[in-house]
């Protein structure tokens, strides 16, 4: 008599929860709210006549965040699977509309606003990359290994990445870092991984010809001390050096006050290091790198394949947006206007990474504790 198959609810209790890869997430975006408040209020103060606008905006979302990251952390992560392909049509839709009913702001049209608050789709293109790679890495194992069917499995984030190259390339370089990233942990095919780098940078460039905004970042980034475009990084390293080795002191920043343009986003990690000196920015590359580690831990512990690539999908979009910032930030390589992750004012942004983490916790919850393990119940998949 053949056995039924046991169903499983939506929602589960869960035996363990990482509550240090928690508490550094929290830890994270406590620290931003201060930062954002700290390098924001000036301008804030000008420009609206509130000096704690922006900080109060990020708040909301933050709170916003917690809550899912909560809820989510309650789902069975695996039931998520059959809506894969619905969410990435669901990013491919929402990108669409960004071409027609999008906001400008920088030269650049990113933005759909809903009731008030804008975000940016592409952050949801981010998430749908990861579910979806997780997904097909895990259902389709054997196709990895031919090249023409792996091109195949790639062909619904391409078709989310070539539109948010038009306008946002450094997003689009993410999106396809995470989409390679995971491929590459599920089979390691170096030769195949050559050829993919390869036909990224010439994707690159040939979308950095088509707009002369980005030639003038490289030129920027080459020669910020004599390039009309410099200015930023110039104001940029200037508050780094200023701060010295313990910095001026929290919100005693005097490079925010009209000097570096967008310190609250993309330039924070600068005023951290003017207020907070060397010491403070060390400090919290070292915060970032335990979470990469502990987000590590649970990608081994995970129960099943997907569950542990949906882990790695996270850590690499969280690991490489903090390389490049921190890489702009310094002049290391050219402005993308990439955000430091869970500290930059950005809700969009911030919100997703949240949901990101709320998957994070969900694979923790079904992870059995080193003392459960000589129990003989079978492990759930």
């Amino acid at each position: 008599m053949a056995r039924r198959k046991r169903k499983t609810s939506f929602f589960m209790a869960g035996t363990y929860f990482d509550y240090p890869a928690l508490f550094l997430v929290l830890f994270l975006v406590m620290f931003g709210l201060v930062m954002v408040y700290s390098s924001s209020s000036y301008m804030a103060r000008i420009m609206t006549d509130d000096a704690a606008y922006y900080f109060k905006r990020q708040g909301i979302i933050a709170l916003l965040g917690i809550f899912a990251v909560i809820v989510i952390s309650f789902v069975r992560y695996q039931k998520i699977r059959k809506f894969n392909m619905l969410i990435v049509v669901a990013a491919g839709v929402l990108l669409l509309l960004v071409h027609f009913a999008g906001e400008e702001s920088n030269g650049s049209t990113r933005w759909l606003s809903i009731g008030g608050f804008s975000f940016q789709p592409s952050e949801v293109a981010k998430l749908a990359i990861i579910i979806y790679m997780a997904h097909a890495c895990t259902t389709q194992s054997r196709a990895l290994h031919s090249i023409v069917e792996t091109f195949i499995l790639f062909i619904p984030p391409i078709l989310l990445i070539v539109p948010i190259a038009i306008e946002n390339l450094s997003s689009a370089i993410i999106c396809g870092v995470i989409m390679v990233g995971i491929w590459f942990v599920a089979t390691p095919k170096v030769k195949y991984l050559g050829i993919f780098a390869i036909i990224g940078v010439l994707g690159v460039i040939v979308f950095i010809l088509k707009a002369g905004y980005r030639s003038n970042r490289i030129d920027a980034w080459l020669h910020p001390e004599t390039s009309e475009n410099g200015y930023q990084t110039m104001q940029a390293l200037y508050a780094i050096g200023s701060g010295g080795l313990f910095g001026r002191g929290l919100g005693q920043s005097i490079q925010k006050t009209g000097y570096i343009p967008e310190t609250h986003t993309d330039m924070i990690f600068s005023v951290i290091c003017e207020e907070l000196g060397i010491i403070g920015g060390i400090g919290l590359v070292v915060v970032f790198g335990i979470l990469i580690w502990r987000l590590r831990m649970i990608a081994e512990g995970a129960p099943d394949r997907f569950g542990s690539l949906l882990v790695v999908g996270v850590i690499i979009h969280i690991g490489f947006q903090v390389v490049v910032n921190l890489c702009v930030v310094t002049n290391i390589m050219p402005n993308t206007g990439v955000t430091l992750p869970f500290v930059s004012y950005g809700g969009s942004s911030l919100l997703f990474l949240l949901i990101e983490i709320g998957l994070v916790m969900s694979v923790s919850r079904q992870i059995r504790p080193y003392r459960e393990e000589s129990l003989t119940a079978p492990r759930e998949v």
